[in-house]
């Protein structure tokens, strides 16, 4: 679809505001208060793991203030590896998630890892080594520009024989056992085809924009989702209205997505008025409110506002280990 409307009258060098509200509003921002069901809202999780969930924040918060007050293009740098890393560790866990089925021997994990990695390394290093490009991460200058575009064709080559590789493996898996792993093979499928079409083939903010936030954010709340049905069962998930009170599943889903609608506006409101100031016919309430010129305010402003956004990422790295999910019986 995105390739299809590249060629027609939408414009896919910007992010139209009703674009930006459906993609990134309503699913990336939203996605990242998800966790607060895995996390915060989930009494005996958050119990488990008090220390981590108390210190997280601070340390978060802390440390943003402090590299926003020493320099602001190393802290949007900084973030957006961050969040790069947190991209490329998300999708790998997507297809290990669905990998853990398979019986197979370890070579074929081994493939398997390579090529979601590959998926996704490979168009952030030609993003690299062919600037400047025509969007940017977060802001303008957030990656290092690598002057060796040679680089990324080596890189190419061997993507291709390790995606030749891994087709191999996958037609023989599936002739062999008699079972082909349908949801990791879309996972990979999903992952490169984003990645590759909108960083690689049309350099657009758009076209990246639509397919890496649709096929992160979205499966990533449904994850959420099929984790707090033990939780809301066991009567340990908090807000208990949201589970509780409301008895068919259309009442739960608007409680649950709505929630996290509501928390992102909030957050985005406050980002557009203080510090960005693109979409105020998004947040006209929130234009009454000063846009921030001191430098302390500022970075105290910005610390607090990409704090759920940070810990989103730190968490991440915690809460999602198939293994011990699996050994716990959450999986």
């Amino acid at each position: 679809m995105v390739v299809l409307l590249q060629f027609s009258t939408f414009n896919f060098e910007a992010v139209p505001v009703w674009a930006w509200v459906l993609f990134v509003l309503f699913i990336d921002v939203a996605h990242v208060y998800s966790t607060l069901y895995r996390t915060y809202f989930d009494k005996e999780e958050f119990e488990n793991r008090r220390e981590l969930y108390t210190m997280v924040p601070m340390v978060a918060f802390l440390g943003s203030l402090l590299l926003h007050t020493v320099s602001s293009d190393w802290f949007w740098r900084v973030l957006a590896y961050m969040a790069v890393f947190h991209f490329v560790r998300q999708q790998y866990g997507f297809m290990m998630l669905y990998r853990r089925v398979e019986k197979s021997a370890e070579w074929t994990r081994w493939l398997d890892r390579s090529v979601i990695y590959l998926a996704t390394i490979y168009p952030i290093l030609y993003w690299h080594t062919h600037m400047p490009r025509q969007f940017n991460w977060f802001v303008e200058g957030d990656f290092v520009s690598l002057p060796w575009p040679e680089i990324s064709g080596v890189a190419f080559a061997f993507y291709l024989l390790i995606l030749f590789c891994y087709g191999l493996k996958e037609i023989w898996y599936g002739f062999k056992t008699g079972f082909w792993n349908v949801p990791k093979n879309l996972v990979l499928s999903g992952t490169a085809l984003s990645w590759y079409v909108g960083i690689v083939w049309l350099d657009a903010d758009m076209a990246f924009t639509v397919t890496n936030v649709v096929t992160h954010g979205l499966p990533y709340v449904a994850l959420i989702w099929v984790y707090t049905e033990k939780a809301r069962e066991e009567s340990r998930v908090w807000p208990s209205f949201i589970f509780g009170k409301a008895r068919s599943l259309s009442l739960q889903v608007v409680f649950f997505y709505g929630l996290l609608l509501g928390l992102a506006y909030v957050e985005e409101g406050f980002w557009d008025a203080f510090i960005w100031r693109e979409h105020d016919v998004v947040f006209p309430a929130f234009q009454a409110l000063p846009f921030l010129t001191d430098e302390v305010l500022k970075s105290a402003a910005v610390a607090l506002l990409i704090l759920p956004q940070l810990t989103h990422y730190i968490l991440d790295g915690f809460i999602w280990r198939v293994r011990e999910m699996q050994q716990s019986g959450q999986l």
